[in-house]
């Protein structure tokens, strides 16, 4: 697969990040965001469908609040979201209200994920705004959402939602041009990566520590979800937010960004859902026959295989398989 072949991609998620919203914390930028939003219904008009994954709510609410820092208390952060979240989705509006485009606000928690009928009612309604090309907007819950079961970031809310919809493509739109084989702003001979398979074992060393790079989440972070999004055969696309028509550009195949290949073959949507959640609340100590069991022959779990529990768990919870090793 080229990059030529991304323009046949029909379903796209777009994720952006905070600092491209608000002028890295300045406000919003309405300007920027009209300019996204013409783009998208310019390739709305050619056939292809979006799904937006929008941060910047907290952001937002700062500005709005004219709280000068950005409080640690996690009620105040959560006020600071729902007054964000209001005018952030009132501008998105606008900008696409502009060019005849409905959008729907979503807002998400992982236990909407993490419970299977909830996961499946997402899909359902998102695949149906998808097919009367109405412009999903979606962001965290971070007004009643905390540590234990936040996503954590946007990017791998986008992930998420690019195997969901079972996205062609998710393009991550951030503060830098892509992905460098080191930290650029520590090594000046640092080298751009133009493409890179996505299960690449380096990436992650070459990503560097949680929170590096790029923004909140990091260079790591947005590493895992690309490998989150390519479980469903999506192609994912890191790019500077503030390139001319990068939107539009990166949906004809134009080599600009870092592109994350990922296999043409995917997981069920099943394996998918599973593989997306991170809380795991158990551990399951196996002997070397049940092992063997699960990885070779593909057989299932018995109770005499397991050597040792760890955690309190419930049936249908996410439990990780730990071998003698």
């Amino acid at each position: 697969m080229n990059r030529e072949n991304l323009k046949d991609i029909k379903r796209w998620v777009v994720k952006i990040g905070s600092s491209m919203i608000t002028k890295a914390g300045e406000g919003l930028d309405y300007q920027r965001l009209d300019d996204w939003a013409g783009q998208i219904a310019q390739l709305q008009k050619q056939g292809k469908e979006f799904v937006l994954v929008s941060s910047g709510a907290v952001a937002t609410g700062l500005k709005v609040l004219n709280w000068q820092t950005k409080p640690t208390e996690l009620d105040e952060l959560q006020t600071a979201a729902a007054v964000g979240q209001i005018s952030l989705a009132r501008a998105w509006q606008n900008a696409f209200e502009k060019y005849g485009i409905t959008i729907a606000q979503i807002l998400l928690t992982h236990d909407d994920a993490a419970d299977r009928r909830r996961y499946l009612n997402v899909k359902s309604a998102l695949n149906k705004m998808c097919e009367l090309n109405i412009i999903p907007f979606i962001n965290e819950n971070d007004t009643v959402s905390f540590d234990e079961i936040k996503f954590g970031d946007n990017d791998n809310l986008g992930a998420m939602v690019a195997n969901v919809v079972n996205a062609g493509a998710y393009i991550i739109l951030t503060d830098q041009k892509g992905m460098y084989n080191k930290n650029p702003r520590e090594f000046s001979d640092a080298q751009f990566l133009e493409k890179v398979e996505v299960f690449n074992p380096d990436l992650l060393k070459m990503a560097g520590k949680v929170g590096g790079v790029l923004g909140s989440g990091g260079m790591h972070t947005k590493v895992l979800a690309a490998q989150k999004a390519a479980r469903s055969g999506t192609q994912t696309l890191l790019a500077y937010g503030y390139e001319t028509e990068v939107i539009k550009r990166l949906s004809a195949g134009e080599n600009l960004g870092t592109w994350f290949v990922a296999p043409q073959d995917s997981q069920s949507s099943k394996k998918q859902w599973l593989a997306g959640q991170v809380q795991v609340l158990g551990k399951l100590f196996l002997d070397e026959g049940a092992e063997k069991a699960l990885k070779i022959q593909g057989s299932s779990l018995l109770p005499i295989g397991v050597k040792k529990i760890e955690g309190e768990f419930q049936r249908g919870s996410l439990v990780a398989c730990i071998s003698p090793k």
